[in-house]
């Protein structure tokens, strides 16, 4: 009986896809996060590009089929800032993302996933988004600066042509300016390597077994997945389901339902080498804003990932590690801003001293798991002198 009413629930979700030019266009709404850290990730990481485009492909197509509204496949951000920024080896990112995914799935199926929200306050989650953001940005900068060359396809003037670019395009809601600049990338990194363009070759291609080992996840877990998931929690599940009240208050996603969806994804991807991803509020906005009104674009978003990838395959790698640094140091560095920007609801003196006080210890300690706990300790204090304050009141 309940697989029959699971069916019948998912030929309803189904039969709300609808595929337009703006569904079209609402699709490429998140790809100013996806495609500048899987391009990071790819060309200093040495993660799989096609396995990741494939899975994240993948994905988009489970959750066109489990929600009717455009929810967004994403990576896990605090694991692409800190592959990024402290260089993470290919194993020990995808062992961070199954570490996270297998807590945020516990909680999902127990139903503590609310219970843990409340428990970590929101200062500390803006802190660590705050730092990671800022890390990004940093780590762009530096990818520019470190091209050396006034002029040339990977330069400083690229670099400043790639931010111009960006800014002009900041306020359109019809051109993704990731998308533009990744074209553009491509077409430089050619120009800097031709033998690029002859690397490129039509072929099926699929993702192989490529298992982390245990050493991978010991490594991983205090660097990568332990500030991920409270930025998971908030952002992935429970910020996103808020935000689908909101925009789609007739077919709102549930907090049990998206943390199950969560939990799942990278305890299947990890092992064939996908990149960690998640649902992501900002992800859901940016397609509702580009357009997107159902599940008719992330089908279509995924079909589109699955093709590439599987057609183009493991040649696209070349094609990473030949992109412009100048521009991928714009895109992260834009990345990074957008990141750090959801902070700015921390108004109380309070908060915004446990926020900095959180951001500063990950960055000045080059430590996010030790920033988190200083954070967690400054927050349960201030709550502790808050509630001696009222008591002495009564």
């Amino acid at each position: 009986m309940k697989l029959m009413l699971e069916l019948l629930r998912r030929r309803t979700v189904l039969g709300r896809a609808k595929l337009d030019r703006n569904e079209i266009a609402g699709s490429l709404g998140d790809m100013g996060t996806f495609l500048p850290l899987l391009v990071g990730m790819s060309a200093q990481n040495g993660l799989d590009f096609a396995a990741a485009l494939f899975f994240a492909g993948v994905f988009n197509i489970v959750t066109g089929l489990e929600f009717a509204i455009p929810m967004a496949v994403q990576p896990m951000k605090a694991i692409a800032a800190v592959a990024l920024t402290e260089g993470l080896t290919t194993p020990q990112i995808l062992a961070a993302g199954v570490t996270v995914s297998a807590v945020i799935l516990v909680l999902g199926l127990t139903g503590l996933i609310e219970s843990v929200n409340r428990a970590i306050p929101r200062s500390v989650v803006r802190g660590l988004q705050l730092a990671l953001g800022l890390s990004l940005l940093m780590k762009g900068l530096q990818m520019v600066a470190g091209t050396g060359v006034p002029i040339g396809p990977d330069s400083y003037l690229i670099g400043a042509l790639a931010t111009l670019l960006v800014l002009a395009l900041f306020f359109s809601r019809r051109v993704p300016a990731a998308l533009v600049l990744f074209g553009a990338g491509l077409v430089l990194a050619v120009w800097k390597d031709p033998a690029v363009a002859h690397s490129l070759g039509i072929g099926l291609s699929l993702p192989h077994w490529a298992p982390p080992a245990w050493r991978d996840f010991v490594t991983a877990f205090p660097r990568a997945a332990l500030p991920q998931i409270p930025l998971t929690t908030l952002n992935s599940v429970v910020a996103v389901c808020a935000l689908s009240v909101d925009l789609f208050p007739d077919k709102p996603a549930t907090p049990r339902r998206v943390a199950v969806s969560v939990g799942l994804m990278n305890l299947v991807s990890a092992w064939f080498g996908g990149m960690p991803m998640c649902h992501g509020a900002g992800g859901l906005a940016g397609q509702h804003r580009f357009g997107a009104r159902t599940n008719g674009s992330i089908l279509f978003l995924g079909a589109a990932k699955i093709v590439v990838a599987v057609v183009f395959g493991g040649s696209l790698m070349a094609l990473c590690r030949a992109f412009p640094a100048s521009v991928l140091g714009v895109m992260l560095a834009f990345s990074g801003i957008e990141l750090a920007l959801v902070t700015r609801d921390q108004t109380a003196r309070e908060d915004a001293f446990v926020m900095l006080l959180t951001a500063g210890a990950c960055l000045g300690l080059n430590n996010v798991a030790l920033g988190f706990v200083l954070g967690l300790a400054l927050a349960l204090c201030f709550r502790l002198g808050a509630f001696r304050v009222t008591e002495a009141k009564h």
